[in-house]
């Protein structure tokens, strides 16, 4: 179970006052300071401590990594490149999208691994039943591992598939080995098709044009993203949930494994050089049925995030964390965290960013290079950082140590 900052503050009567002082402290705007220390890569080297529950944040030039409960720095790697962070699904390690191919971080030890994945345009990590897919965009290259084979610093085994032509794409293996993936080309993507554990094909679905993204939902259902709607695979079959829009683009989700309803974005404007959009999307993937919900605040594609309980959570550009029940669509609280702001033209520009573990959020703010930590049920901030540079993505290991 990860050892989350909400569980720590009610482990004791002395260790609740000691944290609402501390609460306190953050809740009048106080930060704590860190600063940078160079983390030498010597093979076979280990730190003097491993760091808690450890978070990972790119910066332009490197990766920060951070104790998940005081947020102290604990270390920084040099990598240049636009670098991208996902969990790897295991208590220790984080997936790294470089130039290059995907490299395996070690947070806890604060290390690169010799573990990597070698392809142009990595892409899409993505964890469920137990395994991490990742998928190579300039290949088309599936590679599926378990994290706990992680441990040790080699490279593990695992399953591989290679679609027929490369293109941005996504692939998520379940429980019972059907492993479903994208299909597209360079210039245009159109479903996905699914394959059984020997890697047969046995389902295809070509009626989502601009597939992108997926999400899994409570009962293993599976969705990807069209530009009209969504895809649903569930129980061996392709549902196709249309959009109420002729053009209506849901291109990022998030899924909860307590919550069969689905959190999407939502965009209508295909000529738009970027679209700000201020309704979410909430597919349930029970009845098939789509519904809107206007937030009245923009938000970006790192803005999607899901609660322990399956809330659907939202990092609006005016500055608060919005809590929805998925089911009702209605906005349960919005906890102010970070100053308001807007999403740059350029994606790969930095901007507030959401990473979800247990009961805890973390939101970075780049502007100011704080990075703040909230409990999501009681909406108070636990504490925050200023880091040595603004952060670009944020993410961490997938549960605590």
């Amino acid at each position: 179970m990860n050892k989350s900052i909400r569980s720590r503050v009610v482990t004791g009567t002395a260790l609740a006052l000691a944290m609402s002082a501390v609460l306190t402290a953050c809740g009048g705007g106080d930060d704590a300071s860190s600063d940078a220390k160079a983390v030498k890569e010597t093979p076979g080297a280990k730190p003097a401590t491993e760091v808690e529950d450890p978070l990972v944040a790119t910066f332009d030039g490197g990766l920060y990594i951070l104790d998940g409960e005081s947020l102290e720095l604990s270390g920084t790697i040099e990598l240049p490149g636009f670098n991208r962070v996902n969990p790897a699904g295991d208590d220790d390690h984080v997936i790294v999208s470089t130039d290059s191919g995907f490299r395996v971080l070690d947070a806890a030890e604060q290390k690169l691994t010799d573990i990597t994945y070698e392809g142009a345009k990595p892409g899409h990590v993505v964890r469920h039943a137990g395994k991490t897919v990742l998928f190579t965009d300039g290949t088309g290259e599936v590679n599926v591992l378990d994290p706990a084979d992680l441990v040790g610093g080699k490279k593990p085994g695992g399953r591989t598939y290679t679609s027929a032509e490369a293109h941005h794409g996504v692939a998520i293996e379940l429980s019972n080995g059907e492993l479903l993936s994208t299909l597209g080309t360079e210039e245009k993507r159109t479903g996905a098709l699914v394959l059984d554990k020997d890697g047969k094909e046995i389902k295809r679905n070509e009626k989502c044009p601009g597939v992108h993204g997926e999400a899994a939902a409570k009962g293993e259902a599976v969705a990807v993203g069209c530009e009209d709607g969504v895809l649903i695979y569930k129980d061996g079959e392709f549902t196709k949930v249309d959009a109420p829009d002729d053009y209506g683009r849901i291109g990022n989700q998030a899924g909860s494994d307590a919550s069969p309803v689905l959190l999407g974005d939502y965009k209508t404007d295909p000529d738009a050089e970027l679209e700000r959009p201020t309704r979410i999307s909430l597919i349930d993937t029970e009845t098939a049925k789509l519904r809107l919900v206007d937030l009245g605040t923009s938000y970006s594609f790192r803005s999607l995030g899901r609660g322990p309980h399956g809330e659907a959570l939202v990092l609006g550009t005016n500055g608060a964390l919005h809590v929805i029940d998925p089911e009702t669509g209605r906005t349960e609280k919005e906890i102010p965290v970070v100053d308001a702001w807007q999403e740059p033209l350029d994606w790969q520009q930095p901007r507030p960013a959401l990473f979800v573990r247990d009961h805890t959020a973390y939101v970075s703010e780049p502007g100011e290079r704080r990075l703040h930590a909230v409990d999501i049920e009681t909406g108070e901030k636990l504490t925050s950082v200023t880091l040595p540079k603004g952060t670009n993505e944020l993410s961490g290991v997938a549960a605590g140590h």
